[in-house]
């Protein structure tokens, strides 16, 4: 059996994949007022989306414990694995790589695991090519390298009506989020090393997402391209702008999905969320 390869729920892969890469997923947990529910099985992003919209709701997320970890690892290496990659989302947005580096040095050094430094489909990217490699006989050094390969190949730029909720829970500094409300500015960030960044600021949402475009073209290169957009409760948002990017790119994108985000990252981001991720080939 090659080499298996584990992520996690905030990787966020379209529905179409499905069946079509050997990959398994550990899921985050979602408290809402108190109820808790593992992301994608219990919780999905209209809870999130609907929690929001409701004075003094409690919503929070927490990592998974890494007995889980610990369970999925031996599961598969008891089925024959030669070995395990485990790439989770960014170390500085969640303490799920670090859970996973607990259950790794419980396990033994058959698991590696692999700070993505990015979440969505950013992480997505980068678990599919890990689990191309393995696919292909490499070992598991081999898939460790093709994961960070595509770290360093992967973009991802998304648009936030408020940074409010990225405030609320500590994922951008307090001062940029209050940058943002006194100018009345639609911010549009990235994740750079890790961490959400303020990437630019326009006055109007209409000119963010126009500016979301032309910021995703930049990150694309002049090679090839996968594109993923996505979204929270806004399908027709999502598809004009995959639209729009492939109209730029025209025959340099490989593959487009769109895909709504779960609901760890609605929880941080809010509604009216949308992003591009941009993985370079």
């Amino acid at each position: 059996m090659p080499v298996a390869v584990v992520t996690d729920s905030t990787a966020y892969l379209p529905a179409e994949l499905d069946g079509r890469y050997e990959l398994t997923v550990v899921p985050l947990t979602v408290v809402i007022n108190g109820d808790s529910g593992l992301e994608g099985k219990e919780v999905t992003p209209s809870d999130v989306a609907r929690a929001l919209t409701v004075r003094r709701a409690q919503i929070s997320t927490s990592r998974p414990a890494p007995a889980q970890f610990v369970a999925a690892y031996r599961e598969l290496l008891d089925a024959g694995a030669d070995g395990v990659l485990s790439v989770h989302l960014s170390a500085q947005l969640s303490g799920t790589y670090e859970a996973a580096l607990l259950a790794a040095g419980e396990v033994g050094d058959r698991v590696q695991v692999v700070d993505s430094r990015t979440t969505g489909m950013g992480l997505g990217f980068v678990a599919l090519g890990a689990t191309t490699a393995a696919a292909a006989g490499s070992s598991l050094d081999e898939v460790r390298r093709a994961a960070l390969h595509h770290t360093e190949r992967t973009t991802i730029l998304f648009y936030v009506d408020t940074l409010e909720f990225l405030r609320r829970g500590g994922r951008i500094g307090a001062a940029e989020a209050l940058l943002g409300t006194a100018l009345s500015v639609k911010p549009i960030l990235h994740v750079v090393d890790g961490a959400i960044v303020v990437r630019d600021k326009v006055r109007t949402s209409g000119r963010a997402l126009a500016r979301l475009v032309d910021l995703a073209v930049e990150a694309s290169g002049d090679g090839e391209v996968d594109i993923a957009v996505h979204h929270l409760g806004a399908p027709d948002r999502a598809a004009a702008l995959a639209d729009a990017v492939s109209m730029r790119l025209e025959d340099r994108i490989r593959d487009c999905y769109l895909t709504e985000i779960g609901a760890v990252v609605a929880a941080h981001v809010g509604p009216g969320v949308a992003g591009i991720v941009v993985h370079r080939r």
